[in-house]
């Protein structure tokens, strides 16, 4: 609790009001805007009261530095603004009431914008101190009118703080969502990597078993590394169906159909364009299951839109692009985690992944595979 205090009084802090939201300059903007409308009806409020000559450039700093703080720091802003209360209770001497006119629209934005976007041991501190600092300031002129203010600032924190709880709660319920949807989808890209690799080990074997026959006049040295190499591979192939049994669900079953590649994507859009360019058997796994799930989602979430599929080598990498028109309405279903399953795909390799709406209403999904050494 006492690191909590501190924090709020004098540890540095980099909660943003709108962190790397997409609407974050738009918003700058508007809340810059808000302060310097609030700047200039506070500095009149002083002269018109007190005297043209007297402490309005502070006030007019204090208020408008208020929210150009809160774009780096909501604690800075709220330290800022709570001095600010006291700076204007001892500054306007014929009207010393806290929270009248301007200063409500200015003071209590940050509180609520503290409850939204800090911690609860944070809030906590907060709610103390502010409540504190406006009754005793608020009881020096009115006694009747401070335990009200106090209390509605207390309220509208808790209930700043509690809107702020429930989208942190539901942003960490889709992280640990994505989360385990990207575990699941490497558990399943393991299993289906594990055909590919097995094939190829599978030759080593042979290769290395026909050797005697196939080379004559091999040394005995020659003959024993052959044996040595295939028992290796022997093992390891023996060693990658034992993990393949662990990732395996427990009401799953092996499959023994090979797995799909680029010469299968024609059956899944038979007006698809493949390049013919040869690919490791794992990128054209790969460009299968982005063009499966692409095309599945376009089926279910813009039925009866067209569907274009192109696959090609460009500049020393597979780009494979999935591209519907608009459609019908989404019949749902899905679990969301399709983009997080192309996205691990594609991230095995090295690979980028961009899906995002087209100008039509449709929607395009675009991966890029790097081939390396061919």
């Amino acid at each position: 609790m006492i690191r909590s205090l501190l924090q709020v009084v004098l540890l540095p802090d980099r909660t943003r009001i709108f962190g790397e939201s997409r609407f974050r300059r738009f918003g700058r903007a508007a809340v810059l805007l808000y302060g310097l409308v609030l700047a200039i009806g506070l500095s009149a409020g002083y002269v018109q009261v007190e005297s043209a000559d007297g402490w309005w450039p502070l006030l007019f700093f204090i208020t408008a530095g208020t929210y150009a703080l809160m774009q780096f720091s909501v604690l800075a802003a709220w330290r800022l603004a709570t001095v600010g209360l006291v700076a204007m209770r001892l500054l306007f001497e014929h009207d010393p009431g806290v929270l009248n006119g301007w200063q409500w629209w200015w003071y209590t934005p940050v509180v609520v914008v503290v409850g939204l976007l800090c911690t609860g041991r944070v809030a906590v501190w907060v709610g103390v101190l502010t409540t504190l600092v406006v009754y005793v300031l608020a009881a020096a002129s009115d006694l009747d009118y401070a335990l009200p203010t106090a209390a509605l600032l207390l309220v509208l924190l808790l209930l700043g703080y509690a809107f702020g709880s429930r989208g942190r709660a539901e942003r960490r319920f889709h992280e640990e969502r994505d989360e385990k949807a990207a575990l699941v989808e490497r558990a399943r890209i393991a299993r289906e990597m594990h055909d590919v690799v097995a094939h190829h080990m599978s030759l080593v074997v042979v290769r290395c078993e026909t050797a005697p026959y196939r080379i004559a006049g091999l040394p005995e040295e020659g003959l024993r590394e052959f044996a040595e190499l295939g028992d290796a591979a022997r093992a390891a192939i023996s060693d990658m169906q034992g993990l393949l049994g662990v990732l395996r669900a427990a009401d799953q079953r092996a499959e023994h159909a090979p797995q799909p590649g680029l010469a299968d994507i024609r059956e899944l859009v038979p007006q698809a364009s493949v390049t013919d360019e040869p690919v490791s058997s794992a990128i054209g796994l790969t460009a299968y299951r982005i063009v499966q799930e692409a095309s599945t989602n376009a089926a279910r979430h813009a039925p009866g839109s067209a569907v274009s599929v192109v696959v090609a080598v460009v500049g020393g990498a597979l780009e494979v692009e999935v591209r519907n028109t608009a459609g019908g309405p989404s019949k749902g279903g899905g679990g969301g985690h399709g983009l997080v399953g192309m996205g691990e795909r594609v991230a095995v390799h090295g690979g980028t992944l961009d899906a995002a709406s087209t100008e039509d209403g449709g929607f395009a999904v675009r991966a890029r595979i790097p081939l390396g050494e061919r």
